[in-house]
């Protein structure tokens, strides 16, 4: 494990240990952790990155994660709820490969290009349906819970209502189902989430 007292000597760690985690603490001297968290992620758009911060203002939040954070952590905070932070993120960043393209039915999907067609007709598709239709292409036939969903579709920084992925589902249904009113691609599995069979 590798540390530094200020952001300059963080970022000259960072490219010299090469590390496969970065927890890093905003308030840094020299260079100020948003500027290394920036730099960090200019270099490396795979190492997971958690940040500490000492405010819990939504501007903030926001700010981190379009810095290219992929968690963080509210000052004081407890070492068990940093460690489950640390497994969480770890579990997203070693997810099954992206899937590029998806076939079903009369469906064909290209992620890259964000582009759904269903019997050659273009489909329009929210951004966050995508993301939820491409979430399950890589997990087919695998039941997920609403949480699971929410934690790594949306993440924990967002972390809307189990209603909204209810409402994304039905979305998808609607979009690509023969018969949105009984499902054979996006299917409800009582008590325990939803399974996505191709």
């Amino acid at each position: 494990m590798e540390t530094a007292q200020d952001g300059a000597q963080g970022i000259a760690s960072f490219r010299a240990a090469k590390p496969n985690f970065v927890i890093l603490d905003l308030r840094m001297p020299l260079i100020g952790g948003q500027d290394v968290c920036r730099q960090i992620r200019k270099e490396s758009e795979e190492v997971p990155i958690i940040i500490l911060t000492g405010s819990a203002d939504e501007v903030d939040r926001v700010l981190l994660l379009e810095l290219g954070a992929d968690d963080y952590v509210i000052k004081p905070f407890s070492p068990k709820e940093l460690l489950a932070r640390v497994r969480a993120v770890l579990r997203r960043a070693n997810r099954a490969p992206a899937v590029e393209r998806l076939y079903f039915d009369d469906v064909a999907v290209d992620f890259p290009k964000m582009e759904v067609t269903r019997g050659n007709r273009l489909v329009a598709m929210a951004p966050q349906e995508l993301k939820l239709l491409k979430y399950f292409s890589q997990y087919p036939e695998r039941v997920i819970s609403r949480d699971q969903l929410l934690s790594d579709v949306w993440g924990y920084n967002s972390y809307p209502s189990t209603r909204t992925v209810d409402s994304h589902i039905l979305n998808l249904r609607q979009k690509l189902e023969k018969n949105p009113a009984n499902p054979v691609h996006f299917v409800t599995v009582h008590n325990a989430g939803y399974k996505f069979v191709p």
